[in-house]
């Protein structure tokens, strides 16, 4: 059949099987951040769509449990095997617009599992089509995606300190500093980046939602001097009153994440002035399809985008890469690539290519990866 015919056929595709892999995936090192104990792997869970025409596209989300989020491997393959797979099989690839807006009506506010289904919609078309997902999403604005490092809370600051360095010499010159569980240390270690760094580096500190409104406020006051970008989710998520007032108090700039999820989320954000930055992820804001939604509110409020990610694999973390190369605004250099730099494997062929601190942009159909088959039966939790 000639390229043109095949062409043809792909368009017609329809959705014939979906395909639910759990899998957990170890970390390098223990990461902490301030809710919980420290974690020792990561559970994700990837969604295959298979198509009458013989190719396939994966996407990818986690059970990062946390404030803002309580999914399970169960919980996220229970909604997308009995809720979402009734409205894909049979479905065009081509309709992502009606089917997103389906699986919403069918299990209202499951953005974790919708993002897995997004970002296999989009993988899917790309590789019908023979283009790359940022093709897609308006045609490429830029070759590579500049990250920050995020150092998570280590047993001593000089440990965090440390860590820093070795990001630095490969290139970082941006660092999120976990925080919200020793106030003391939290000023140490800013100081301590500060003054081995000096103005050369970008810091910012993400608690997580796990201050109370007296210990942020006194945070912030303490750490005024050190200039820092941007002060992370310091209270809970219930609390978006609360970092209003906060943002009223200090001079530091605050970002919104835990209590970002949907668009409505980040229209209260903007009237009451709770955040004047966005932290978007795969997982949490439903995929491809969620997160340029809250790009394009975001932007036209004047509030910064900060491309972020949960601890994932090759695949959420090009999701966001095909995203970003596709924006023509300006970038912060957001922890999309925290997995790239933590877990202690991959379930691709060909990860992610990191040159410095820049994820380079894939031009291949669909997000550009090749699930690697004996790594995914190495670490499927149902193997």
């Amino acid at each position: 059949m000639s390229p043109a015919n095949v062409l043809a056929a792909n368009i017609h595709a329809r959705i014939e099987r979906v395909e639910i892999i759990p899998l957990r995936m170890p970390l390098k090192s223990a990461v902490k951040i301030s809710d919980g104990g420290a974690r020792e792997f990561v559970d994700t869970v990837l969604v295959r769509l298979h198509t009458d025409a013989g190719v396939c596209g994966v996407g990818e989300t986690q059970a990062w449990r946390r404030q803002g989020s309580s999914e399970t491997h169960a919980s996220l393959c229970s909604v997308i095997r009995d809720h979402f797979e009734p409205h894909l099989i049979g479905a065009s690839p081509f309709s992502i617009a009606s089917i997103m807006y389906r699986l919403e009506q069918s299990i209202y506010h499951s953005l974790y599992a919708q993002a897995a289904v997004s970002d296999a919609l989009y993988d899917l078309q790309g590789k019908l089509l023979g283009v790359p997902v940022h093709n897609l999403l308006g045609g490429k604005c830029r070759d590579a995606l500049a990250a920050c490092a995020v150092l998570f809370i280590k047993p001593t600051v000089a440990e965090t300190i440390d860590g820093a360095q070795e990001f630095y010499d490969r290139g970082f010159r941006s660092f999120t500093v976990k925080v919200g569980v020793d106030l003391r240390r939290d000023i140490e270690t800013v100081a301590g980046l500060r003054e081995r760094f000096g103005d050369d580096v970008i810091i910012r500190v993400d608690a997580n939602a796990g201050m109370n409104f007296d210990s942020a406020a006194l945070l912030l006051r303490k750490l005024e001097s050190y200039d820092l970008d941007a002060a992370e989710q310091l209270l809970p998520i219930w609390d978006v009153a609360g970092l209003t007032e906060l943002a009223r108090r200090t001079s530091t700039p605050l970002m919104i994440d835990e209590s970002l999820a949907t668009d409505n989320d980040l229209i209260a954000v903007i009237r009451q002035r709770a955040a004047t930055v966005i932290h978007t992820k795969v997982g949490k804001n439903g995929g491809i399809w969620g997160m340029h939604k809250l790009w394009t509110i975001a932007a036209a409020a004047g509030l910064r985008i900060y491309p972020g990610n949960h601890p994932s694999t090759s695949i959420a973390t090009l999701s966001v890469v095909h995203l970003a190369a596709a924006w023509p605004g300006p970038l912060l250099e957001g922890a999309f690539a925290v997995g790239i730099e933590t877990l202690g494997a991959d379930i691709v062929q060909r990860p992610v290519r990191m040159q410095g601190n820049c994820a380079m942009v894939p031009d291949e159909p669909g997000l550009g990866v090749t699930l690697d088959e004996d790594l995914l039966r190495e670490f499927n939790v149902q193997s």
